[in-house]
């Protein structure tokens, strides 16, 4: 019998958890629950536990690699224009959306209980974000922002240094084979991990808490879905499946991130040079669903449910927050210091935040969803304009995962895909 496709397994693994989740939550099954959380939660610790060692070996090798690379500069600046541009669009999508359906017009909530969180977002998170204190703590913390700093930083300097740094890039190349194939058996768990954890958020939060909040979730619902199916092209949907459900169910960009990788370079025909570089960078700093979409529609929200009138500028000041502001989520709490940050740039009361925390796991699936998408989508539109994807690839029937061959990166020598 011929064996499912793997993203056929990862959607067998979210409809068993639904069910599992559902069953547990009806008949109040700790013995169940209890199970389906710590499942989740350990094929998330093996995802992350791979994740400094990959991102580090991976940009230090890919940075050492761009001295053969002509354009390298242009190639740095196209990514960040397309994920600028893309977060753009999609905070004015937030925004449409939010002076369409009012999220928080006409809601009565208690907000006497209401507390401003602990972690506020400030403008001078983005430079404490990007440069680390210790070294270790980039890698304990899994701080991936400030690993993709040292790994800039030591790769830079093995371009200078040279001949002599080829022993550090060989090794560095060497752990990176490694990590990948140790991460692949790993990966082949996520169905398993996937009816885990959405298993658990049903059976802790089911959609109880939906009805008093339900505009506001059905608009962030929507307006991602907008921006999945309408501003990103859909072609790429059938190839970059597999990561985009794994975000969805795992809500963490960071989680993803490997097999974010894995089916940009062997699916969709993005060069591994470049995504080695990329895919990690924009996991950090490019979130269309938890730094624009919500934050701009969770604005509006708290402005109506305090009865503070927004105007032409405070639009305005959403757009560029949530344009600009991105990057200072990266290392902190994602969507929720997002959020504090636009609030506390608008003048808004922090303490509707603590309004929506206890609908912000089912929010969080939609919006990682998203930002995964994001990330990859750039990716292929940079590289394609750069003559750095493989369209044979690209256009390809969906290569089952489990029989994609390992990539190697290319000696420093060999030349980039013409």
């Amino acid at each position: 019998m011929k064996r499912f496709s793997f993203s056929l397994q990862l959607l067998l693994g979210l409809v068993v958890g639904v069910a599992l989740g559902f069953a547990a939550r009806i008949w109040d099954l700790a013995w169940l629950a209890t199970p389906l959380t710590e499942v989740g939660k350990i094929f998330v610790q093996l995802l992350k536990l791979a994740v400094p060692p990959l991102v580090f070996t991976a940009v230090v090798v890919s940075v050492a690699n761009l001295r053969n690379v002509n354009g390298a500069a242009r190639l740095a600046g196209k990514t960040l224009f397309w994920f600028l541009a893309t977060a753009l669009i999609a905070v004015i999508v937030g925004i449409g959306l939010g002076l369409i359906i009012n999220p928080g017009q006409g809601l009565t909530l208690n907000t006497a209980g209401a507390k401003a969180p602990e972690n506020v977002g400030t403008w001078v998170d983005f430079l404490t974000g990007i440069i680390p204190t210790n070294i270790v703590t980039a890698f304990t913390e899994l701080n991936v922002l400030q690993i993709v700093f040292l790994g800039i930083v030591l790769g830079a300097a093995a371009i200078a240094i040279g001949e002599k740094a080829e022993p550090f890039i060989d090794f560095s190349r060497s752990i990176l084979e490694l990590v990948q194939k140790a991460l692949w058996w790993v990966i082949r768990l996520a169905p398993i991990g996937t009816a885990g954890l959405i298993g658990k958020s049903v059976a802790t939060y089911g959609w109880d808490l939906l009805a008093p909040l339900a505009k506001l979730t059905l608009g962030v619902y929507v307006g991602c879905l907008i921006v999945l199916l309408v501003v990103y092209p859909i072609t790429f949907f059938r190839n970059a499946w597999p990561a985009i459900e794994l975000a969805f169910v795992s809500r963490s960009s960071v989680g993803t991130l490997p097999l974010t990788q894995k089916v940009t370079i062997e699916r969709l025909g993005v060069d591994r040079d470049y995504a080695s570089f990329a895919v990690p960078f924009g996991a950090t700093t490019k979130m269309d669903g938890c730094a624009s979409i919500y934050p701009a529609l969770a604005a509006i929200f708290v402005a109506q449910v305090f009865d503070i009138p927004l105007g032409v500028g405070e639009y305005l000041l959403i757009a560029f927050v949530s344009v600009v502001g991105s990057a200072a989520t990266a290392g902190l709490t994602g969507a929720t210091v997002m959020l504090t940050l636009t609030l506390s740039t608008l003048g808004l009361p922090l303490e509707g935040v603590g309004l929506l925390l206890a609908i912000d796991p089912i929010l969080d699936m939609i919006r990682t969803a998203t930002n995964v998408a994001g990330q990859i989508v750039v990716l292929v539109l940079v590289a394609r304009s750069e003559g750095r994807l493989d369209e044979a690839v690209l256009d390809a029937p969906p290569q089952p995962l489990d029989e994609a061959p390992v990539s190697t990166p290319r000696p420093l020598g060999e030349p980039a895909i013409a």
